[in-house]
Protein backbone atom coordinates (compact mmCIF):
# COMPACT_ATOMS: atom_id res chain seq x y z
CA UNK A 1 0.00 0.00 0.00
CA UNK A 2 1.48 3.44 -0.74
CA UNK A 3 0.01 6.10 0.80
CA UNK A 4 0.34 10.04 -1.15
CA UNK A 5 -0.57 13.04 0.78
CA UNK A 6 -2.83 15.18 -0.69
CA UNK A 7 -2.12 18.66 1.75
CA UNK A 8 -0.43 19.30 4.50
CA UNK A 9 -3.65 19.25 6.76
CA UNK A 10 -5.90 16.65 5.27
CA UNK A 11 -6.04 13.87 3.25
CA UNK A 12 -3.99 11.33 1.64
CA UNK A 13 -4.80 8.91 -1.56
CA UNK A 14 -4.62 5.23 -0.98
CA UNK A 15 -2.58 3.74 -3.86
CA UNK A 16 -2.28 -0.36 -4.43
CA UNK A 17 -5.26 -1.15 -2.22
CA UNK A 18 -8.43 -3.26 -2.87
CA UNK A 19 -11.15 -2.33 -0.32
CA UNK A 20 -13.19 -6.04 -0.36
CA UNK A 21 -9.04 -7.24 0.31
CA UNK A 22 -8.61 -5.07 3.29
CA UNK A 23 -12.78 -6.05 4.10
CA UNK A 24 -10.96 -9.89 5.22
CA UNK A 25 -6.98 -8.93 5.69
CA UNK A 26 -6.60 -7.71 9.27
CA UNK A 27 -3.28 -6.68 9.21
CA UNK A 28 -4.17 -4.22 5.83
CA UNK A 29 -6.98 -3.29 7.74
CA UNK A 30 -5.24 -2.19 10.21
CA UNK A 31 -2.99 -0.45 8.12
CA UNK A 32 -5.92 2.12 6.51
CA UNK A 33 -7.12 2.63 9.86
CA UNK A 34 -4.09 4.25 10.91
CA UNK A 35 -3.71 5.92 7.52
CA UNK A 36 -7.38 7.53 8.58
CA UNK A 37 -6.08 9.09 11.99
CA UNK A 38 -3.34 10.48 10.71
CA UNK A 39 -4.99 11.91 7.57
CA UNK A 40 -8.47 12.38 8.51
CA UNK A 41 -10.18 10.79 5.01
CA UNK A 42 -8.81 8.77 2.55
CA UNK A 43 -9.33 8.30 -1.18
CA UNK A 44 -8.96 5.72 -3.14
CA UNK A 45 -9.41 4.99 -7.07
CA UNK A 46 -10.68 2.29 -9.43
CA UNK A 47 -12.38 0.33 -6.98
CA UNK A 48 -13.89 -3.06 -8.40
CA UNK A 49 -16.13 -3.59 -5.50
CA UNK A 50 -19.60 -4.53 -4.87
CA UNK A 51 -21.95 -3.41 -2.78
CA UNK A 52 -21.45 -6.67 -0.52
CA UNK A 53 -17.93 -5.67 -0.20
CA UNK A 54 -18.61 -1.83 0.41
CA UNK A 55 -20.22 -2.94 3.39
CA UNK A 56 -18.32 -5.28 4.95
CA UNK A 57 -15.60 -3.30 4.90
CA UNK A 58 -17.38 -0.38 6.13
CA UNK A 59 -18.50 -3.00 9.65
CA UNK A 60 -15.20 -3.04 10.32
CA UNK A 61 -14.97 -0.37 11.89
CA UNK A 62 -18.47 -1.14 13.35
CA UNK A 63 -22.11 -1.23 13.25
CA UNK A 64 -24.17 0.83 9.83
CA UNK A 65 -26.75 3.01 10.51
CA UNK A 66 -29.75 3.45 8.25
CA UNK A 67 -30.80 7.85 7.51
CA UNK A 68 -34.36 8.54 8.28
CA UNK A 69 -35.17 11.15 5.59
CA UNK A 70 -32.52 9.10 2.59
CA UNK A 71 -32.96 5.71 3.35
CA UNK A 72 -30.83 3.03 2.62
CA UNK A 73 -30.45 0.16 -0.20
CA UNK A 74 -33.06 -2.69 0.74
CA UNK A 75 -30.52 -5.38 0.05
CA UNK A 76 -28.03 -3.77 1.98
CA UNK A 77 -29.15 -2.12 5.18
CA UNK A 78 -27.11 0.95 5.85
CA UNK A 79 -25.72 1.19 2.38
CA UNK A 80 -27.52 4.66 1.50
CA UNK A 81 -28.13 6.08 -1.80
CA UNK A 82 -27.44 9.67 -2.69
CA UNK A 83 -28.98 9.87 -6.34
CA UNK A 84 -29.57 12.61 -8.05
CA UNK A 85 -30.90 12.74 -11.89
CA UNK A 86 -31.96 15.76 -14.35
CA UNK A 87 -34.89 16.01 -12.75
CA UNK A 88 -33.77 16.05 -9.19
CA UNK A 89 -35.28 18.91 -7.16
CA UNK A 90 -32.61 21.21 -5.48
CA UNK A 91 -32.66 20.33 -2.06
CA UNK A 92 -29.90 21.95 -0.86
CA UNK A 93 -28.86 19.48 2.22
CA UNK A 94 -25.47 18.45 1.23
CA UNK A 95 -23.61 21.67 -0.05
CA UNK A 96 -23.08 23.16 3.63
CA UNK A 97 -20.01 22.44 5.83
CA UNK A 98 -21.34 19.68 8.27
CA UNK A 99 -20.63 16.60 9.90
CA UNK A 100 -23.04 13.43 9.25
CA UNK A 101 -25.95 13.28 11.91
CA UNK A 102 -24.34 15.34 14.59
CA UNK A 103 -28.55 15.70 15.43
CA UNK A 104 -28.23 12.28 16.95
CA UNK A 105 -27.09 11.78 20.36
CA UNK A 106 -24.41 9.36 18.87
CA UNK A 107 -23.39 11.07 15.70
CA UNK A 108 -21.69 8.61 13.14
CA UNK A 109 -17.43 7.70 13.43
CA UNK A 110 -17.18 7.80 9.92
CA UNK A 111 -18.26 6.67 6.65
CA UNK A 112 -17.04 5.03 3.08
CA UNK A 113 -18.63 6.56 -0.08
CA UNK A 114 -18.03 4.95 -3.44
CA UNK A 115 -19.04 7.03 -6.69
CA UNK A 116 -21.15 4.62 -8.63
CA UNK A 117 -21.75 7.57 -11.59
CA UNK A 118 -21.08 11.06 -11.89
CA UNK A 119 -21.18 14.10 -13.80
CA UNK A 120 -18.02 14.66 -16.22
CA UNK A 121 -16.97 17.75 -14.67
CA UNK A 122 -18.53 19.03 -10.90
CA UNK A 123 -19.67 17.75 -8.18
CA UNK A 124 -16.30 17.36 -6.14
CA UNK A 125 -16.49 16.88 -2.13
CA UNK A 126 -14.60 19.02 0.45
CA UNK A 127 -13.97 18.25 3.23
CA UNK A 128 -12.10 20.29 6.50
CA UNK A 129 -9.38 19.63 9.27
CA UNK A 130 -11.51 20.58 12.07
CA UNK A 131 -8.61 20.28 14.88
CA UNK A 132 -6.72 22.38 12.88
CA UNK A 133 -9.07 24.77 13.02
CA UNK A 134 -9.28 24.34 16.11
CA UNK A 135 -5.92 24.95 16.90
CA UNK A 136 -5.61 28.04 15.06
CA UNK A 137 -7.99 29.99 16.79
CA UNK A 138 -6.88 32.60 19.34
CA UNK A 139 -6.28 31.51 23.22
CA UNK A 140 -9.23 33.66 24.48
CA UNK A 141 -11.60 32.49 21.84
CA UNK A 142 -10.62 28.70 23.34
CA UNK A 143 -11.18 29.87 26.40
CA UNK A 144 -14.38 31.29 25.93
CA UNK A 145 -15.40 27.94 24.46
CA UNK A 146 -14.33 25.04 26.34
CA UNK A 147 -17.23 25.13 28.44
CA UNK A 148 -19.61 25.53 25.87
CA UNK A 149 -22.06 23.17 24.83
CA UNK A 150 -24.01 23.55 21.37
CA UNK A 151 -27.88 22.10 20.11
CA UNK A 152 -27.34 20.02 17.05
CA UNK A 153 -30.80 19.38 14.60
CA UNK A 154 -32.42 17.38 12.34
CA UNK A 155 -35.78 19.65 12.70
CA UNK A 156 -33.95 22.88 11.94
CA UNK A 157 -32.33 21.12 8.81
CA UNK A 158 -33.69 18.12 6.91
CA UNK A 159 -37.41 19.01 8.73
CA UNK A 160 -37.82 22.36 7.72
CA UNK A 161 -38.84 21.58 4.15
CA UNK A 162 -41.38 19.24 5.18
CA UNK A 163 -44.53 19.75 6.30
CA UNK A 164 -44.85 20.91 9.65
CA UNK A 165 -46.76 17.59 10.58
CA UNK A 166 -43.78 15.49 9.45
CA UNK A 167 -41.53 18.23 10.73
CA UNK A 168 -42.98 17.89 14.29
CA UNK A 169 -42.89 13.84 13.50
CA UNK A 170 -39.12 13.84 13.08
CA UNK A 171 -37.91 16.06 15.71
CA UNK A 172 -40.10 13.60 18.16
CA UNK A 173 -38.17 10.92 16.59
CA UNK A 174 -34.98 12.31 16.73
CA UNK A 175 -34.92 15.04 19.46
CA UNK A 176 -32.08 17.64 19.16
CA UNK A 177 -28.84 16.90 20.40
CA UNK A 178 -26.64 18.70 22.45
CA UNK A 179 -22.53 18.26 22.12
CA UNK A 180 -19.84 20.09 23.28
CA UNK A 181 -18.38 23.12 21.21
CA UNK A 182 -14.86 21.82 21.71
CA UNK A 183 -14.97 17.59 21.25
CA UNK A 184 -12.07 15.08 22.51
CA UNK A 185 -11.20 12.56 19.62
CA UNK A 186 -12.20 9.37 21.67
CA UNK A 187 -8.76 7.42 19.85
CA UNK A 188 -6.06 10.41 19.54
CA UNK A 189 -7.51 12.84 22.19
CA UNK A 190 -6.77 15.65 20.13
CA UNK A 191 -9.40 18.37 20.29
CA UNK A 192 -11.29 19.58 17.49
CA UNK A 193 -13.93 22.42 16.67
CA UNK A 194 -17.57 20.38 16.80
CA UNK A 195 -20.35 23.29 15.40
CA UNK A 196 -21.80 22.79 11.76
CA UNK A 197 -24.39 23.21 9.80
CA UNK A 198 -26.71 21.43 11.86
CA UNK A 199 -25.91 23.52 14.81
CA UNK A 200 -28.61 25.90 15.93
CA UNK A 201 -27.33 27.46 19.06
CA UNK A 202 -25.28 27.35 22.15
CA UNK A 203 -27.06 26.78 25.31
CA UNK A 204 -24.82 27.68 27.64
CA UNK A 205 -23.45 30.96 26.34
CA UNK A 206 -25.67 32.99 28.70
CA UNK A 207 -23.61 33.46 32.16
CA UNK A 208 -22.13 36.06 33.99
CA UNK A 209 -18.69 35.28 32.33
CA UNK A 210 -19.88 36.33 29.03
CA UNK A 211 -23.26 38.49 29.35
CA UNK A 212 -22.86 41.91 31.47
CA UNK A 213 -26.38 42.78 29.57
CA UNK A 214 -29.48 40.32 28.97
CA UNK A 215 -30.06 41.93 25.58
CA UNK A 216 -26.61 41.03 24.32
CA UNK A 217 -26.89 36.81 25.02
CA UNK A 218 -28.19 36.06 21.76
CA UNK A 219 -26.42 38.08 19.46
CA UNK A 220 -23.03 37.95 21.50
CA UNK A 221 -24.21 34.07 21.14
CA UNK A 222 -25.12 33.78 17.52
CA UNK A 223 -22.31 35.88 16.26
CA UNK A 224 -19.56 33.86 17.95
CA UNK A 225 -21.48 30.31 16.84
CA UNK A 226 -21.38 31.92 13.37
CA UNK A 227 -17.83 32.74 13.24
CA UNK A 228 -16.82 28.86 14.34
CA UNK A 229 -18.68 27.66 11.93
CA UNK A 230 -17.42 29.72 9.49
CA UNK A 231 -13.66 27.95 9.91
CA UNK A 232 -14.75 25.07 7.56
CA UNK A 233 -14.53 27.70 4.59
CA UNK A 234 -10.82 28.36 5.46
CA UNK A 235 -8.74 26.74 2.41
CA UNK A 236 -5.58 25.65 4.40
CA UNK A 237 -7.54 23.15 6.20
CA UNK A 238 -9.33 21.66 2.87
CA UNK A 239 -8.99 18.81 0.81
CA UNK A 240 -11.07 18.96 -2.58
CA UNK A 241 -11.48 15.20 -4.53
CA UNK A 242 -12.67 15.18 -7.90
CA UNK A 243 -14.91 11.69 -8.14
CA UNK A 244 -14.79 9.37 -10.95
CA UNK A 245 -17.08 5.94 -10.95
CA UNK A 246 -15.16 3.66 -9.09
CA UNK A 247 -13.44 6.46 -6.75
CA UNK A 248 -14.36 6.11 -2.91
CA UNK A 249 -13.67 7.82 0.25
CA UNK A 250 -13.24 7.16 3.96
CA UNK A 251 -13.45 9.77 6.61
CA UNK A 252 -13.17 10.50 10.16
CA UNK A 253 -16.59 12.25 10.91
CA UNK A 254 -15.63 12.85 14.81
CA UNK A 255 -12.65 15.48 13.51
CA UNK A 256 -13.86 16.83 9.98
CA UNK A 257 -16.83 17.90 8.23
CA UNK A 258 -17.62 17.93 4.25
CA UNK A 259 -19.20 20.12 1.52
CA UNK A 260 -20.57 18.23 -1.03
CA UNK A 261 -20.29 20.80 -4.21
CA UNK A 262 -23.18 21.32 -5.70
CA UNK A 263 -22.58 22.89 -9.02
CA UNK A 264 -23.35 19.80 -11.34
CA UNK A 265 -27.45 20.11 -12.22
CA UNK A 266 -29.02 19.30 -14.37
CA UNK A 267 -26.58 15.91 -14.54
CA UNK A 268 -26.47 12.24 -13.36
CA UNK A 269 -24.77 11.66 -9.58
CA UNK A 270 -25.20 8.50 -7.77
CA UNK A 271 -23.20 8.17 -4.34
CA UNK A 272 -23.85 5.14 -2.34
CA UNK A 273 -22.52 5.99 1.70
CA UNK A 274 -22.02 3.48 4.36
CA UNK A 275 -22.38 5.31 7.69
CA UNK A 276 -20.54 3.64 10.77
CA UNK A 277 -22.79 4.23 14.35
CA UNK A 278 -20.41 6.56 16.35
CA UNK A 279 -19.89 7.33 20.09
CA UNK A 280 -21.87 10.46 22.49
CA UNK A 281 -19.12 13.02 22.00
CA UNK A 282 -17.37 14.45 25.32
Amino acid sequence: MKIEQLTPHIGAELVGVNLAEAARNDDLFGAIKAALLQHKVLFLRDQDISRADHVAFAERFGPLEDHPVAGSDPDHPGLVRIYKDENSPPDFYENSWHADTTWREAPQMGAVLRCVTCPPVGGDTMWANMERAYEDLADHIKETIAPLKARHSIEASFGARMPEEKRLALKAQYPDAEHPVVRTHPETGAKSLYVCGFTTHFTNFHTAANVRYGQDYAPGGANLLHYLIGRAQIPEYQVRWRWRPGAMAIWDNRCTQHYAVMDYPPCVRQMERAGIIGDKPF
